[in-house]
């Protein structure tokens, strides 16, 4: 199994959010990580912060994807890859969304987390040789499972990208691979709802005005480093993960939560 070999990641979408705390959370618990993004500047920072590697490199991109494959393979190898890289664009009935939008959130959520499993996966496969298990990370959405108005293109894509995860699990079955989906419900980023907006700052503030506590970043981060830390024979397959104040997409609860007098309880 390797001994004494530290274990390696690869997050992609490190670059900002829920990326860059998993390379944080992997970081502090003693992974090598490679640090994947299209952002330079911001890999940069992360990698001086953190000693973690920067690749820049995007994941609609075939040349890029398969150079990120040859570089690991030839620098160390890989036991985990988190496939992080996504986005939604755009809050507007099905008739009426841009297919552009559309397009890009196939584009990153579905064909790229496609592009860099297919890749990494014989990687994945000499780590876990080594390590005796190897994970696939796929950090999707509760948008991947129930549909909400104005989901339209992101519930398609997220849809997609769980339905992928579960086929995946079906084929790698009897090999020792983890295929684990996270799926986080509403989480207070540094840019998600921002880009959903298109730049809008009143648009994505508003999302989460008045509700108590959503998650952050780190609070999804922990479950992924959790996850690809159980015992090799133990798979959270699918992890849901939601603030308290949300029961569902369009469930949230609006100012400080309280129990209920006179209910019957």
């Amino acid at each position: 199994m390797g001994g004494m070999e530290r274990m390696r990641a690869v997050v992609t979408g490190a670059s900002s959010g829920i990326g860059a705390a998993t390379v944080r959370g992997l970081v502090a618990t003693g992974w090598d990580v490679v640090a994947v993004a299209r952002r330079a500047d911001r890999l940069e920072a992360l990698a001086e912060e953190t000693g973690a590697e920067a690749f820049v490199a995007d994941v609609t991109s075939d040349a890029d994807v398969a150079a990120l494959a040859e570089h690991v393979a030839a620098t160390g190898g890989a036991h985990a890859l988190v496939n992080n890289a996504g986005g939604a664009k755009g809050l507007a009935s099905v008739e009426d969304s841009d297919l552009a939008d559309w397009s890009w959130m196939f584009e990153v959520n579905v064909l790229g987390l496609k592009r860099v499993t297919s890749a990494l996966l014989p990687v994945l496969r000499r780590g876990a040789e080594r390590r005796g298990v190897a994970d696939i990370v796929n950090v999707t959405s509760i948008a991947g499972h129930v549909a909400y108005l104005g989901g339209g293109g992101y519930n398609a894509a997220k849809f997609a990208a769980h339905a992928i995860t579960e086929v995946l699990r079906l084929e790698l079955n009897g090999e020792p691979i983890r295929v684990i989906e996270v799926a986080p419900g509403m989480v207070r980023t540094d840019e998600f709802a921002l880009v959903r907006f298109g730049g809008d700052r009143e648009r994505a503030d508003a999302v989460y005005e008045g509700v108590p506590e959503p998650l952050v970043a780190e609070d999804v981060a922990g479950v992924i480093v959790d996850a690809i830390g159980k015992p090799r024979h133990v798979d959270l397959d699918l992890i849901v993960v939601k603030p308290v104040a949300q029961a569902a997409p369009h469930r949230l609860a609006r100012g400080r939560l309280a129990v209920r007098q006179g209910s019957g309880a």
